[in-house]
């Protein structure tokens, strides 16, 4: 069974003697239940295993049944340590708070259980974590599949990642285009708002969102100013509403909007927003075109490529420690800028035999980058981008 890179990391913290609590989160069908079940797998003492996803109703009463559940196999099998595996744990109400007690009663008790939680709501688990469990956790973030990934474990090469994305328990359908397409759309896009956004945050216009989600995938790598979002989606919203169904599209890894580069703060975050799909099968499923059509049309196979490299960028972001945003001043315009520790990047990406314009030269001149790159056209072949960790830029 193909592994993910991250779990040689977990596997070497839950090998330490210290209890810890491990916050795995990510988007969903990334593979995190998969990756504890390789986990546990090697596990040389027990475990117990819940998932709150399958509960209707799970609260703080569920949440401390299988606490307890854990204590007492700890007791019974008379075993050093103790593995308590929590799925989907945001769905909890009060969920942190319950840990934070559950957790400082066993650490009074001498009672050695380890924990890690599960969720696909970032947004959801930070806050928990920052608010209750300060100095009691470490984190994961698993991203979607890269290409690196999908080709060691399908066989797949890059012009196929690009259509069909970063999801693998949809890569078996791929041969059956129309499949495909539905389960995406049913089983992931779907389930993803109205699981892990619409039951667990307040959205007032769940609609107005959903048709926001499928504009940005139609627009993926555009710039769009909010009030142009407006007219696009013939709502009479504000764009501070608009601004807030993207972060939580972000926080549950369907669609960013991200902010253009700018040295003032306020600038940055009044920006006009880039969109950017966080897997490239959001955009394709979406599509009536197949995946032989639109690599024939250069300007659309285009525009997947860059996405599929916008993708690997903000898939990277969140464990590399950098941000992601884009430059415009005039007429110049400069795909993606990395910003970390002070260091600054710009990336540009002309796929086929498209050459560079005099953009790169404009934000030279007006940032001062630390580098500037191409990709594809005479830079760094896409292909070959797409299998470089962005951290190594730095």
């Amino acid at each position: 069974m193909f592994e993910r890179p991250y779990l040689q990391v977990i596997k070497s913290r839950i090998s330490e003697p210290r209890r810890f609590i491990q916050v795995i989160m990510g988007p969903r069908q990334v593979g995190k239940t998969t990756l504890v079940s390789q986990l546990t797998a090697g596990y040389a003492y027990p475990f117990h295993f819940a998932t709150a996803d399958a509960v209707p109703a799970a609260g703080v009463t569920w949440l401390e049944q299988q606490w307890e559940t854990a204590r007492l196999m700890l007791g019974q099998q008379e075993t050093p340590e103790f593995l308590l595996v929590i799925d989907e744990i945001q769905k909890v109400s009060n969920w942190s708070e319950t840990v934070k007690l559950l957790w400082d009663t066993d650490t009074r008790e001498q009672r050695n259980i380890k924990v890690i939680l599960l969720g696909s709501s970032r947004l959801l688990l930070q806050q928990g974590l920052t608010e209750s469990l300060a100095g009691r956790f470490e984190t994961s973030y698993l991203g979607h599949w890269s290409f690196g990934e999908m080709r060691d474990a399908f066989g797949w090469d890059a012009s196929t990642y690009v259509w069909f994305g970063g999801y693998p328990g949809a890569a078996v359908l791929t041969g059956d285009e129309e499949r495909w397409k539905r389960y995406v759309h049913d089983s992931l896009i779907e389930t993803s708002i109205s699981r892990d956004i619409l039951m667990l945050t307040r959205v007032d216009k769940p609609a107005l969102m959903k048709r926001l989600f499928e504009l940005g995938c139609v627009y993926s790598g555009k710039i769009m100013a909010y009030s142009k979002m407006l007219g696009q989606l013939v709502d009479a919203g504000n764009t501070t509403t608009l601004a807030h169904y993207l972060d939580l599209l972000n926080t549950a890894g369907l669609l960013s909007g991200l902010e253009k580069f700018d040295q003032k703060l306020i600038r940055k975050r009044s920006s006009s927003p880039k969109f950017q799909v966080h897997n490239t099968a959001l955009i394709s499923a979406q599509r009536n075109e197949q995946f032989a059509e639109v690599r024939q049309v250069p300007d659309q196979w285009g525009h997947m490529v860059e996405s599929a490299v916008g993708t690997h960028l903000i898939n990277n972001a969140y464990s590399g420690g950098y941000n992601v945003h884009y430059w415009r001043e005039g007429g110049h315009e400069v795909d993606f800028v990395l910003e970390r520790r002070g260091k600054v990047i710009g990336l540009e990406v002309k796929s086929g035999n498209t050459q560079a314009g005099m953009s790169m030269p404009a934000f030279r001149k007006a940032a001062h980058p630390d580098k500037v790159l191409l990709v594809g056209a005479s830079g760094i072949p896409w292909e070959a981008f797409l299998e470089i960790n962005p951290i190594e830029l730095f």
